[in-house]
């Protein structure tokens, strides 16, 4: 080796690990101080080991206003490549507050679009952790055109392939945007927020006295605004969904998600089912284990889980394929569809369309919450949204009713007539304009009042309702359900219509794109 190649080499091995070292040792001593992980920590954790493969690490920025040309970093305070997960390659990138806390700037910018566009024309997932001080301000229109920059990527990749983001901790003002374009966002309890505008800014404007934590903290965006879709206890709690939720999808929208191995017996039977129904039609009873009785293993991966608890939606397997299964829960406000369950089950449902992953529905839904804060809300618009998805959706889609599906609800709810594939229902269906009690005081209001016991009366012809119509034969009869079938055997009856309908070809009419009521 001649000594003008060892020179050379020793400058790539300094240079790369000054790189390694982002913001320098101190910078990373006071994150580990804060309990939290760099941005390098997190991708060798998130990765599979020895996968990674880093690009521009020795990328620097191009300002030289306010001094920014004596403040320099290799890598510019985000680490972007290429490695795998369970084998599967994404590409990924993670900013990296050690440097200038992580600020965006026209060469960060540059780097986040690099590997967007490789997940793009090579169809692989892309995943985004952020941990972010927000735009470089010294570098004003550039860092702007930077984060749109982003956007457009984040838009064009949308139904292309997966995007995932994690925030593990700011995340404010136009950063916001690149997450809320993705597929799924993660955050991390008391330690990532995420606003447009902070407590401050919100003092001055509203005299409005608020905290970080209560502004855009984990827990207010997993049940208040519905932004997030789960709030982990930590980062590597954070790191496991991450994980977790990739082995369910598929790499990009020509691709079919993963099969696994299924040790579950395919005809298992489940009797708790046959018995799962109260007597009585108010009721209660946990959709959940419906779900978790039927799917492989008892295995369901929640999506949203503490927002909107009225619908469910997540995913699961069935003999070893991955579906997207959406569920109206007794357990909470009946079960009822309102403005924010049904934004969460349309979205979810997009979703599953989008990445050719079937879509399994379990109704039990008693109408549309009522009340002028749901009418002034726009309730029309949003339960439009639920239905235009379904509508629209070509995968395989399966639906079971369990109990009740009423009046415009029933519509909505994957039925037969938004071109779902199979319908199966329970004996204890209830497929109806409305309940048997709300449906007898409209039709027999002016009869009762002729009656000497008008309360008997209308008790009589509830039964007389309940008998013709709160069941599903009535609609088995026009082919609207395809079977009645016995509780217990859900599991089997699933996983065959799959096989059934697994090479099902739908289309919509050519057009540019419908125009879904937003």
């Amino acid at each position: 080796m001649s000594s003008t190649t060892k020179e050379k080499l020793e400058e790539l091995k300094k240079r790369r690990a000054a790189a390694l070292l982002g913001g320098g040792q101190d910078k990373i001593d006071k994150i580990h101080a804060k309990g939290k992980k760099t941005a390098r920590e997190r991708i060798a954790q998130l990765l599979d080991p020895g996968t990674f493969e880093e690009y521009d690490c020795f990328k620097r920025h191009r300002c030289h206003n306010f001094g920014m040309e004596k403040i320099q970093f290799d890598g510019d305070g985000i680490v972007t490549g290429y490695g795998k997960i369970n084998g599967r390659p994404v590409y990924i990138y993670a900013q990296d507050f050690s440097v200038l806390a992580g600020s965006l700037s026209e060469t960060l910018a540059e780097k986040i679009v690099k590997v967007m566009e490789l997940g793009m024309k090579n169809g692989v997932p892309v995943i985004g952790l952020n941990d972010s001080g927000g735009a470089r301000i010294q570098e004003a229109i550039e860092a702007l055109r930077g984060y749109t920059d982003i956007f457009l990527r984040n838009i064009l990749a949308s139904g292309v392939v997966p995007q995932i983001s994690g925030v593990f901790g700011p995340c404010a003002g136009g950063a916001v945007y690149s997450p809320a374009l993705t597929d799924f966002i993660i955050q991390v309890k008391l330690q990532s927020y995420m606003f447009l505008t902070g407590p401050k800014v919100v003092k001055t404007v509203l005299n409005e006295d608020v905290t970080v934590e209560e502004l855009g903290g984990a827990s207010m965006h997993t049940t208040k605004s519905g932004v997030t879709d789960h709030a982990a206890e930590n980062e590597d709690d954070a790191i496991w969904y991450i994980q977790t939720l990739l082995s369910y999808l598929p790499q990009n929208n020509m691709e079919d998600p993963p099969d696994v191995e299924c040790t579950d017996s395919i005809m298992r039977r489940s009797e708790l089912l046959n018995e799962i129904i109260p007597d009585n039609p108010n009721a209660a009873y946990d959709m959940k284990d419906v779900i978790r009785e039927t799917v492989d293993d008892g295995v369901f991966f929640e999506i949203k889980e503490n927002f909107a608890a009225n619908i469910i939606v997540g995913f699961a397997r069935y003999g070893g394929k991955s579906v997207g299964i959406v569920a109206n829960q007794p357990n909470y406000y009946a079960g009822v569809l309102d403005i924010d369950a049904s934004k969460k089950g349309a979205r979810f449902v997009r979703f599953c369309d989008c990445f050719n992953i079937p879509v399994i529905t379990f109704v039990d839904v008693p109408g549309f919450l009522p009340g002028t804060d749901q009418e002034f809300g726009g309730v029309i618009t949003n339960g439009a949204k639920l239905m235009y998805a379904y509508g629209e959706a070509t995968v395989p889609k399966i639906t079971i009713i369990t109990r009740k599906a009423y009046g415009g609800a029933y519509c909505v709810m994957s039925s037969k007539h938004l071109r779902c594939d199979i319908n199966y229902s329970w004996p204890t269906g209830e497929i109806a304009v409305m309940g048997a009690k709300g449906a007898v005081e409209v039709l027999y209001a002016r009869a009762a009042k002729k009656e000497d016991d008008p309360a008997a009366f209308l008790a009589e012809k509830e039964n007389e309702y309940n008998t013709n119509f709160s069941n599903p034969y009535c609609a088995a009869e026009r082919g609207y359900i395809d079977d009645v079938i016995e509780p217990a055997e859900t599991r089997y009856r699933i996983i065959n219509a799959l096989e059934s309908i697994k090479t099902k070809r739908d289309t919509n009419p050519a057009k540019k794109h419908g125009n879904i009521p937003l």
